[in-house]
């Protein structure tokens, strides 16, 4: 089984920008009723009613109007289960790092992970712990490198 055929990845096809406006569109009219409404799900009909109504809870429906946005901005947009499983290559690809620094990371206990034969494989809610523990570890650097900078009269 191969990468793509375990995530079930589809490369989305470039939308027009017809489509573009009409997820737009959507987006903020998802946003202005869930906002103005309290109700825990919210039914959804088609105008002539030859379809069932559906019933779609608000989360769902928060979750669809963060999809649009996205697209709408030509952001790719990719949904994956928290308990999905990656590979070293997949989480480096991901974090944006080598292999060999995931492997390090793994090696120290910094990332959990469970064995499959001699295969490591990492818990997708895990690595997205572990990229936010990176990015505070980045911030924190930039703050002290900016208070370094301005202590030593180097504006810029």
């Amino acid at each position: 089984m191969t990468t793509s055929e375990r995530t079930r990845r589809r490369q989305a096809a470039e939308m027009t920008p017809e489509e573009l406006e009409m997820a737009r569109t959507a987006q903020r009219c998802i946003g202005e009723s869930l906002d103005r409404s309290r109700a825990a799900s919210i039914l959804l009909t088609s105008d002539d009613g030859d379809l069932p109504p559906v019933q779609v809870p608000t989360k769902a429906l928060r979750l669809i109007g963060e999809v649009l946005g996205a697209l709408s901005e030509r952001r790719a947009v990719t949904v994956i289960s928290d308990k999905q499983e990656m590979t070293t290559v997949e989480a480096a690809n991901l974090l944006n790092v080598s292999r060999p620094f995931v492997i390090r990371a793994i090696e120290e206990g910094r990332l959990a992970h469970r064995m499959v034969g001699t295969h490591r494989r990492i818990p997708f809610d895990g690595l997205m712990a572990f990229r936010a523990q990176m990015r505070e570890k980045q911030i924190a650097a930039l703050q002290r490198l900016s208070e370094n900078a301005q202590e030593l009269g180097l504006e810029y």
